[in-house]
């Protein structure tokens, strides 16, 4: 077996590659520098959740200042930090639903994974012992850990680990573009997805049920844009059964839809909310569950008659990474980033939408906040699935910008903190590459 050059298994990166990894060292606001010196504009804000850029200095003095003063203190039996608990009291205040506590864990995987439990622990409390399924969506993207991956509906991320869990079910993606949406209107779509997801609840029982989860816009799966209609439409269904809407704003939450949540941007109302990412702005690992005062009346009602709450992590609410989140949180509020977001995204959309109108290879381009895709025609130009995205990206890196490939998808998500000229700056480098790359293959820097 050729010898590997590190010993670091790297995630989502195939084991049996033998070539030296791209190595980071350095950054600073939107731009990261790799080992050999050379920059690059980072236009998916690390994966989606260095909202506020690079060594932000608020966030690095508040992580000192912590670790200083008490750098680990676990929250178990009763016993918790000032800074957790300061942390739990600001989430509620500015969440965007009815609120009953917030729940600490370490991940978006993880933050999935205890919204499932606590589901769970609510239908308990409710005398409803059958209740466990999971409902999801196909393309829709929660983490993966055994089962927060489970209820992630990309099937590479299954290949070679077994099928997911039996109890986690899934409906189709709300994609337009997909085999559902294709050649219909909008609404038309919706009364589709609506109806497949009455049969599944049919079929598996709706008294099997406890929670459906979903994102407001699907990022792993490529940028999906859900009509607006269709979580509402969801939403009715889902009371009619009282099964828990669990919403992953893991990367929505904070800013990027130009909301500070894409719960109030979009008008819904689930019972649970997952976080990580922008929380504290990928600084330090650390992710919640914002518990809805319904579900969370019951489950404190319910739990002296089921004994032991067996939720928890030894991290959960760390101190210093709890104390960095709140300073993010800070800053996204006082500074007023998702209004910054709101007004510069159109920026974003119009210079995307300029770069490559009439491109007869583009098949569309979208955007909602600072989340925004550019979808190749799969085969055009006689390019295999996937080389759009691929080769593209790797031109774009060559150009010095990193952008994020889903099949035929770019993606590009910049920081929050990014100024018109700058989303200018990325979307112009991003045109350049594609022209590239349309020219015969990326040049080397």
């Amino acid at each position: 077996m050729t010898p590997h050059p590190s010993a670091l298994l790297e995630p989502h990166t195939s084991p049996a590659l033998t070539t030296e990894p791209h190595v980071i060292v350095r950054g600073e606001r939107l731009t990261v520098w790799d080992s050999e010196g050379r920059s690059y504009l980072d236009g998916t804000s690390g994966m989606l959740c260095t909202n506020l850029g690079y060594s932000q200095p608020r966030l690095v003095r508040a992580a000192a200042r912590q670790m200083a003063r008490l750098p680990f203190f676990a929250s178990f039996a009763h016993r918790t930090t000032d800074v957790a608990r300061a942390l739990a009291d600001d989430l509620v205040r500015l969440a965007p639903i009815p609120m009953g506590r917030a729940f600490f864990a370490n991940s978006g995987a993880e933050a999935n994974d205890s919204a499932f439990k606590l589901a769970w622990y609510y239908h308990q409390c409710l005398g409803r012992h059958g209740r466990f399924k999971i409902i999801s969506q196909e393309k829709g993207y929660h983490g993966t850990t055994v089962a927060a991956g489970s209820a992630t509906g990309l099937d590479a991320l299954h290949r070679g680990f077994g099928p997911p869990l039996p109890a986690y079910v899934k409906v189709p993606c709300p994609d337009p573009y997909g085999p559902l949406g294709q050649g219909i209107e909008q609404e038309r779509f919706v009364d589709r997805l609506v109806d497949r997801l009455e049969r599944v609840l049919a079929a598996e029982g709706p008294d099997s049920v406890a929670a459906f989860v979903a994102e407001p816009i699907l990022g792993a799966g490529g940028l999906i844009i859900p009509p607006a209609s269709y979580y509402p439409r969801v939403q009715e269904v889902l009371a009619r059964h009282d099964i828990l809407f669990v919403l992953d704003e893991v990367v929505t939450g904070f800013g990027r839809t130009g909301s500070l949540f894409a719960t109030t941007e979009f008008g819904l109302a689930p019972d649970l909310i997952t976080l990580a990412k922008g929380l504290s702005s990928a600084y330090a690992p650390i992710s919640a569950v914002l518990v809805g005062r319904r579900a969370m009346d019951v489950i404190a009602e319910g739990a002296p008659a089921i004994g032991a709450f067996g939720l928890g992590f030894t991290y959960s609410g760390h101190p210093v990474a709890a104390a960095v989140a709140r300073e993010a949180v800070a800053v996204v509020v006082e500074e007023d980033v998702p209004g910054h977001v709101r007004a510069t995204a159109p920026t974003l959309t119009r210079a995307l939408a300029d770069a490559f109108r009439g491109w007869e290879c583009v098949r569309d381009v979208r955007g909602h906040g600072f989340l925004a895709a550019v979808t190749f025609v799969t085969g055009a130009e006689g390019r295999p699935e996937g080389a759009w995205g691929e080769q593209v990206m790797a031109a774009a890196a060559d150009h010095g910008l990193l952008v994020r490939a889903v099949g035929d998808t770019v993606i590009l998500a910049p920081p929050l903190i990014s100024t018109a000229d700058e989303i200018r700056t990325m979307v112009h480098i991003l045109e350049t590459s594609c022209r590239s790359v349309r020219a015969g293959g990326p040049p080397r820097r």
